[in-house]
């Protein structure tokens, strides 16, 4: 019985991924305005009904792709003894390795993506209800209540201003190689203001 839900569970990313990949591919080609989500749903060999069972609403077919980034934060922040320290920590471990969720990546088909998410209106509507709820799940990590969500609404800012600047750097033109030692100085710097502004950040930020 557990195979068959494996199985079931394998077969069900694999539609995400197959759809969203179709989708991204389409939108890259034509423009986000310009497919309509009955036109991805034939070059993907499924209904429209399917589709939307898959997909509540034409711009998830492109969220998607950093869907799994969304509770991210509060993975990493979860029982750590000093979750600030950890997240510093994980957002410096992506400029090194340039995970595109921090804006530090060159390869082409990155840029491509991030200029369609960034320069289609519905697209970027949608993200950021995205971050909120990235920002309400590492409130949750962080203890819940008002000071827990007035950190994490710090801390995702923080991570998504430092993202944009670099893919903005990149995106004009300079490698992510000559961004990241001013990309890693930066995001030191801004991670330090957050935790002399934040100095009993914790688990127990809960508000009595």
């Amino acid at each position: 019985m557990d195979e068959r839900i494996g199985l079931r569970e394998r077969k069900k990313r694999r539609m995400y991924q197959d759809v969203s990949d179709t989708a991204v591919r389409l939108f890259l080609q034509k423009g986000f305005d310009a497919v309509s989500v009955a036109e991805v749903a034939a070059a993907a060999g499924i209904s429209k009904p399917t589709l939307f069972r898959y997909f509540p609403a034409k711009e998830d077919l492109v969220l998607h792709r950093i869907a799994d980034h969304e509770d991210e934060a509060a993975r990493v922040a979860a029982g750590a003894a000093s979750p600030l320290a950890a997240l510093r920590r994980h957002f410096l471990d992506g400029l090194e390795r340039c995970d595109p969720i921090t804006g530090l990546n060159d390869d082409p088909d990155v840029l491509a993506f991030h200029e369609l998410l960034y320069g289609t209106p519905a697209l970027v509507a949608r993200l950021y209800e995205y971050l909120e709820r990235s920002e309400a799940a590492l409130a949750e990590a962080l203890g819940g209540g008002l000071d827990a969500r007035l950190a994490a609404g710090q801390i995702v800012a923080v991570q998504r201003i430092l993202a944009q600047e670099n893919w903005r750097r990149i995106a004009a033109g300079e490698r992510a190689a000559e961004v990241r030692p001013e990309a890693v100085t930066v995001a030191e710097r801004a991670f330090g203001w957050l935790e002399a502004g934040l100095p009993r950040l914790g688990p127990s930020t809960k508000t009595q």
